[in-house]
């Protein structure tokens, strides 16, 4: 039962499963792929393999055995030879899995025990090549059977290969690629799974020969000294292009020749000033005969929404900023969309909308965009942009492809160099593949490992693009053709963080837009700060180094062996051994400043629960005692090095490029890294800056010394974004359920920059949620828990959590703000709850929150305790989520040294700031329980504050719901019976 087959559910179409903006050749030729694959031949590549696939008791590698084996022996384009055999477990198989394959312990009763199953296999398979999709999770589990070791020394991932084959499919399911290519069904069978797979196997080889002439060769002669599983299978198949040389630069060129379109213009350079929609002809867009009407199919009118949509086009006209609180349910999302898009086709420019979440951003592009161009007659361009790490950087693949690769940056777990090499040249494989064949595009899809290869290897940075000095600026690169592209269009939809890097790079990174819209605004200035931050990292540091090497290893001896064959070798060499030798002494040097700064461990406070990474405050008290002073002497011993580096790694690279600009290029890029270090230690340790806060992470145990690091984060962001940003734009447009307190948008105005002299004027609208908060949400206040602090807290807590679970049936999702309370309160409630039939599961370590989100929506009765990335974007319509509990008011630690150093230069800091962001915390947890307009739940506030300290009422009155209840714990389980009782 492999990863890649988690559900059964209705299959998509071949068009359904590819990607938008695919070429229309590229298209054709995946729709032919079945009927070639057909009288295609493959040689010894398609005689005498075994198509294999495994069902489990379930996924964890430690804690599961096999179930069921089946595998196929392909000869030609017949099964000639098939095994088959249950496998009895020695243990229960679980419901869900039984369920899920159809085995039951019936079927496994009297089976072969995994040792003569694989034993059997082995004899069937007989060395032989072994096809898997998903090939890792299969072979685990047949190796970890003694003997299994000797199934076979070949096995060959499918779904990874289709994926270098395929790459303009969204999904490489087998499940999907199956239905789509008319190959057999897939089930939780694995007969069936291993047919599917003979089948696609043809189409996977068919589909490799389509890619680019030459292109096999290639990927098939990258760093042979890697023993790597597909090397064979691309050698076989580029036979037949043998001698012909691959050039991505090329492939590119024709791939792009056609996607050129009309710049628009930048809004201040217009020869007049916009013409922006009035608000009679948004509110008429907004009816039955509008836009809106031919959007929807049931249109239900909402004041709010008419609102907020009029108070867009005002700004649009006035060219002022805005502040829009819109409750949930208001439609914010088409009350923005709608005027932007009159505003941006009228005046033949381009707006933006910048969002937190990839889920909003892929509701916007998926859904409400795609919507709104069939309703405009005109019809509507929109386009997506992301970060740089987003897009596979064409140089840096080419650097990897010829270079060394960076083994060291994907060392993980344990694994063999040749393992994490192998993940790194399939990684180059899929982007290069998937470079030939679209135009634009991102990383996001295409099942990169990224735990084993290091993203810099394939993107590059805002600070380290090359821009005009790289071979494919701008119109063959990915990232620099889609904004191109972006330029060209009506809407662009981007993240905050990209907007505020394009902030930081003074608009160089997105087109010219004056008009933007900041959805879930809540988070802008947070990510402001994580953005402009600027960290030292030990850990990364090493990496950069050991990457960058010197006369013996790394970039420095590629580049050395490459320059010995210039012109003026003897002056480059000279210079680029000097320099070597100066960027060892600044690896030293940068060690021994993480060697002092380990000496800060002392000063501070323990972490979470005693936990062994802890974060120092780094104000003037530390500053002036013995420990930070060996860190500022490290500090400024290392700048002065890293300063001598840089220049004469600057010396070499200009007289590298007399002779060879391409080399002097790579030597630069893989250099910056040591200016920006310069920068990052001169900042913090030699010459701080008033404007910045200073901490440093540090650990107890040397063991974890590669997790310290030394951080300077801007202390005001909203006096930069006023300074540097607002100016610039005509409108700005800032918007979120949750911006206000009570009615006030001091905070929020006060940490975007709209309240400083100079930003721009604005105003403010508060707009309620259409949903009828008060009938649907009932609020709780248990008015008698011990203080969090207090003695006996958390047993009271456990004792109200149980009565919720017990009443409430389930669907409980509670929200803390610290994992040692979590923990705690798991172990003593899971039980209790377990032997009353209730599951109820925690946010682990290491656990993925997208899983946790997925089963917990899926299991109706289930139950969670979940920590901050739970508090928000998270949704669950319906019956699934039926209360959700806030055990402890989420103030900011007092630690925090955010929170200390505004503390120390204003006595009323904790008002101004930790109290709104907290109260803004809440409203965000209280908006995961109502999503809809039948949706109905019950907010439990287990802090007592809120009726003991006279801050409670700003969170009450903040509240979307003001049906509220201050009653006793212990009638909390009874009121949540007779709420239900009331519901039924």
């Amino acid at each position: 039962m492999s990863q890649d087959k988690n559900h059964v559910a209705a299959q998509p179409s071949l068009d359904d499963l590819i990607l938008p903006g695919t070429p229309e050749q590229v298209a054709d030729a995946y729709r032919t792929l079945a009927e070639r694959a057909k009288t295609a031949q493959f040689g010894l590549l398609e005689d005498d393999v075994v198509v294999l696939d495994t069902e489990t008791t379930g996924l964890s590698f430690k804690d599961c055995e096999l179930i069921e084996i089946s595998a196929a022996r392909l000869r030609g384009r017949e099964v000639v030879e098939r095994f088959e055999t249950f496998v009895d477990p020695g243990r229960p198989i679980p419901p869900e899995i039984q369920k899920l394959t159809g085995i039951s312990q019936i079927d496994v009763a009297g089976a072969p025990s995994p040792r003569d199953a694989v034993a059997a296999l082995a004899e069937f398979v007989g060395g032989q090549p072994v096809l898997a999709h998903n090939a890792t999770f299969d072979r685990t589990f047949v190796e970890a059977v003694p003997g299994g070791a000797g199934v076979s020394d070949i096995w060959i991932d499918t779904l990874a290969l289709s994926r270098i084959a395929l790459p303009r499919l969204r999904s490489h399911r087998l499940a999907d690629m199956a239905s789509a290519f008319g190959c057999a069904a897939v089930t939780h069978n694995s007969t069936d799974d291993v047919d599917a797979l003979c089948g696609m196997w043809r189409i996977i080889l068919c589909a490799l020969t389509d890619l680019p002439a030459g292109l096999l060769g290639f990927l098939a002669g990258m760093h042979k000294e890697v023993d790597w599983a597909f090397r064979p299978v691309l050698s076989g198949l580029a036979l037949a292009d043998e001698g012909v040389r691959f050039s991505l630069p090329a492939v590119r060129a024709r791939l792009v020749a056609s996607q050129e379109g009309h710049v628009r213009q930048d809004a201040q350079e217009l020869d007049g000033p916009c013409v922006a929609p009035s608000c009679e002809e948004v509110t008429r867009e907004l009816g039955e005969s509008g836009v809106a009407g031919r959007m929807y199919e049931r249109l239900e009118r909402r004041p709010e929404q008419e609102e907020m949509a009029r108070e867009v086009a005002r700004a649009l006209a006035t060219s002022t900023h805005r502040s829009i609180e819109a409750g949930t349910g208001v439609g914010k999302s088409l009350a923005y969309l709608l005027p932007m898009a009159l505003f941006a086709q009228r005046n033949n420019v381009t707006v933006g909308v910048a969002t937190k979440t990839n889920a909003l951003t892929d509701q916007l592009v998926s859904h409400e965009l795609p919507a709104l161009a069939a309703a405009l007659s005109g019809g509507l361009e929109f386009h997506s942009l992301k970060g740089y790490d987003h897009y596979p950087c064409l140089h840096r693949m080419d650097r990897a492809a010829r270079e060394d690769l960076p083994i060291a940056a994907g060392k993980r777990d344990g694994r063999s160099d040749n393992a994490v090499g192998s993940d790194m040249l399939t990684a180059l494989a899929v982007c290069y593949a998937y470079a030939c064949q679209s135009p634009d595009g991102d990383l996001d899809a295409l099942g990169i490992r990224w735990r084993y290869v290091p993203r810099s290897m394939l993107t590059t940075t805002s600070s380290e693009c090359l821009r005009a000095r790289c071979p494919y600026y701008p119109n063959l690169c990915l990232l620099h053709g889609a904004r191109r592209r972006a330029a060209c269009g009506d809407v662009v939809v981007t993240n905050h963080s990209l907007l505020l890097r394009d902030v930081e790079a003074d608009g160089n990174i997105l087109p010219p837009i004056r008009h933007w819209v900041v959805d879930e605004a809540h988070a802008f200035e947070s990510e402001a700060r994580r953005q402009w931050a600027v960290e030292v990292s030990g850990e990364e540091a090493r990496i950069a180094f050991e990457l960058l090497g010197g006369t013996k290893t790394g970039v420095l001896r590629t580049l050395l062996a490459q320059a010995s064959r210039l012109e003026n070798s003897t002056l480059v060499c000279g210079l680029l051994t000097k320099a070597a030798a100066t960027v060892a002494r600044a690896q030293v040097a940068t060690a021994d400043l993480f060697e002092a700064v380990h000496g800060l461990a002392g000063l501070a406070r323990g972490g979470e629960s005693g936990y062994d990474v802890s974060t120092l405050w780094v104000d003037d008290a530390v500053r002036g005692g013995d420990a930070w002073g060996e860190v500022a002497a490290a500090g400024e011993r290392a700048a002065d090095v890293l300063a001598e580096a840089v220049k004469q790694l600057k010396e070499a690279g200009a007289a590298l490029r007399e002779s060879d600009a391409r080399l002097a290029t790579d030597l630069g890029e893989s250099t910056r890294f040591l200016a920006e270090l310069l920068a990052g230690v001169k900042l913090i340790c030699v010459e701080p800056d008033p404007s910045y806060v200073y901490s440093a992470q540090v650990c107890r145990s040397r063991k974890r010394m590669n997790m310290e690091k030394l951080c300077a984060e801007k202390l005001d962001v909203g006096a930069d974004l006023a300074e540097r940003w607002l100016p610039e734009m005509d409108t700005v447009v800032f918007t979120s359920a949750t911006i206000a307190v009570g009615d006030s948008f001091e905070h929020f105005d006060a940490g975007v920059g709209l309240d400083r002299p100079g930003a721009g004027e604005h105003s403010d609208l508060r707009l309620d949620s259409s949903f009828d908060f008060d009938r649907n949400m009932s609020v709780i206040v248990a008015k008698d828990m011990p203080a969090p602090n207090e003695r006996g807290y958390i047993d009271a807590l456990v004792e109200l959590l149980y009565d919720v679970h017990t009443s409430m049936g389930g669907g409980v999702l509670t929200l803390f703000t610290n994992r040692r309370d979590m923990e705690r309160v798991h172990a003593e409630l899971a039980p209790r709850l377990a032997r009353e039939g209730l599951d109820l599961e925690q946010q682990g370590r290491g656990a993925s929150a997208r899983r946790l989100r997925d089963r917990f929506i899926a299991e109706e009765d289930l139950s969670l305790l979940a920590l901050k990335s739970f508090w928000e974007g998270f949704d669950a319509a319906g019956e699934t989520l039926r209360c959700v509990v806030i055990p402890k008011l989420p103030f900011s630690s007092p630690n925090d040294p955010l929170v200390r150093e505004r503390e120390a230069r204003d006595q009323r800091a904790w008002w101004k700031h930790s109290l709104p962001e907290a109260v803004i915390s809440v409203k965000q947890a209280a908006g995961r329980l109502i999503r809809t307009s039948t949706d109905t739940g019950v907010l439990v506030l287990a802090d007592s504050r809120l009726v003991t300290k006279r801050y409670g009422r700003q969170f009450i009155q903040s509240l979307p719901s003001k049906n509220v209840q201050s009653i006793e714990r212990a009638g909390v389980g009874r009121f949540i019976k007779l709420w239900r009782a009331s519901r039924r």
